[in-house]
């Protein structure tokens, strides 16, 4: 029995997230769907982890076993030919049986793109969180500092979360602005439910004006989701790599 890893790539506006659901159509499902007609079996993935509605991915790693005989420098090739344009195959390779895509994971990078001017641009729909109002980059740029580090981040979590422990490490979080495109580029140990969402949401209230650039350690201490920023909406959301020993 072989275990396959792949990376995949995929735009998910047409997606309700990764994980499979019934009566609504993921990635996970598409992907499983188009493996069982390639190799002639019941396929399982095991995904790096759980993506919203509308997020995306540049890089998404996944795996599977198989009794295929498919050499994996081929399968991209053939899965390519059946998947549908918004999802794509980069890589495939043959792994220990231990290898797990979401338990041997050990660090995410997730990217956030804001559209930053009056008009909309037809071209990034559903790519980008359109936000008309001015940002203050350099602000932004300021309030990144105080999330890196190791921090109890009730504060950047959906109240849904039923996690125990809260507590997460973020390497580096950076804002850069590309013309009229803002992106938030934030690397961690992981993350929690919306945890790069409401960062970002948090991030642009600091570009307003609405939360002071210093007041971000206070927010973090309280533990108090209230005092945060608002969620992002998800479709500026990119899972863009995730790190492996």
């Amino acid at each position: 029995m072989r275990n396959i890893s792949l990376t995949i790539q995929y735009n998910g506006a047409a997606y309700h997230g990764w994980q499979r659901q019934k009566e609504v159509m993921s990635v996970q499902q598409m992907l499983e769907d188009t493996l069982d007609h390639i190799t002639g079996e019941a396929t399982t993935l095991y995904g790096c982890g759980r993506t919203d509605a509308g997020v995306h991915a540049l890089e998404y790693t996944c795996n599977f076993r198989t009794e295929s005989t498919i050499p994996c420098d081929k399968l991209p090739f053939v899965l390519n030919e059946q998947l549908p344009r918004d999802i794509s195959c980069l890589n495939a390779q043959d792994m220990p049986p231990e290898f797990h895509a979401r338990y041997n994971a050990k660090g995410k990078r997730y990217i956030y793109r804001i559209l930053n001017r009056h008009m909309k641009d037809v071209f990034l729909d559903n790519q980008v969180w359109h936000c008309r109002r001015p940002l203050d980059i350099l602000l932004m740029q300021e309030a990144c500092a105080a999330f890196v580090g190791e921090h109890d981040f009730t504060s950047f979590c959906s109240v849904d979360s039923t996690v125990d422990s809260k507590i997460r490490t973020i390497y580096s979080l950076g804002v850069s602005r590309d013309g009229d495109v803002i992106e938030i580029d934030v690397h961690g140990s992981g993350f929690l439910y919306n945890m790069v969402r409401i960062i970002a949401g948090t991030l642009v209230y600091v570009g307003i004006g609405k939360i002071a650039a210093g007041d971000i350690p206070q927010i973090i201490a309280s533990k108090d989701r209230t005092r945060a920023g608002i969620t992002a909406p998800p479709q500026g959301l990119y899972m863009k790599k995730v790190y492996y020993e």
